[in-house]
């Protein structure tokens, strides 16, 4: 019994000494549906910021029930970075393409974007691409996101983006080439 409490203490005690960058709920906001991480890199002393968002609205061609995706936005060796990611597979960057449509705005296909590997992360590093994003999501209620797959199908996901205007600053506060959210929509 004694051996059971001992480990039982352990446990917790190692539990309260978690790295602040693995453990974020003490540094997290919530704006609208939005989670905004702020914390300080403890190798460089920069800053390290990010706000996600979940959905448990999202499919794929060979499943018949909702399940769950993330959204990100981030800043990534001081470049602004969109990342999606998925609990199951959603192609690889030869045979797959990116589509999203914010609202009743035109949709936009075949998004310069990368599939990393393990091959359920979507990102879209590109500069140009990036500022188009964040320009369209610029006062957008919802994100519909379509990636299709000649080898895993088709993916989508639905996002409600209540609160992004402040998500997308604190996202994006320092990055050296940080897109706006108020910046103008480019074709």
């Amino acid at each position: 019994m004694r051996c059971v409490a001992l480990v039982a203490i352990a446990m917790f005690l190692g539990a309260c000494a978690r790295d602040s960058y693995v453990s974020t709920s003490a540094n997290t906001l919530s704006s609208g549906n939005w989670k905004i991480e702020r914390q300080t890199d403890r190798i460089t002393g920069k800053a390290i910021s990010s706000a996600l968002l979940q959905t448990r609205n999202a499919a794929h061609s060979s499943v018949n029930f909702a399940q769950p995706a993330g959204f990100q936005l981030t800043c990534f060796e001081n470049h602004p970075v969109v990342r999606i990611s998925f609990d199951h597979k959603i192609g690889s960057d030869k045979n797959s393409t990116l589509g999203y449509r914010f609202d009743e705005k035109p949709g936009r296909d075949d998004v310069a974007s990368r599939i990393l590997l393990g091959y359920q992360v979507i990102i879209i590093d590109d500069k140009a691409a990036v500022a188009r994003f964040v320009g369209d999501l610029a006062g957008s209620n919802t994100l519909y996101v379509r990636i299709r797959s000649l080898n895993a199908g088709r993916t989508t996901a639905e996002f409600r983006l209540d609160g992004s205007e402040a998500a997308v600053q604190a996202a994006f506060a320092d990055c050296a080439t940080a897109p706006s959210a108020s910046q103008k929509r480019t074709s």
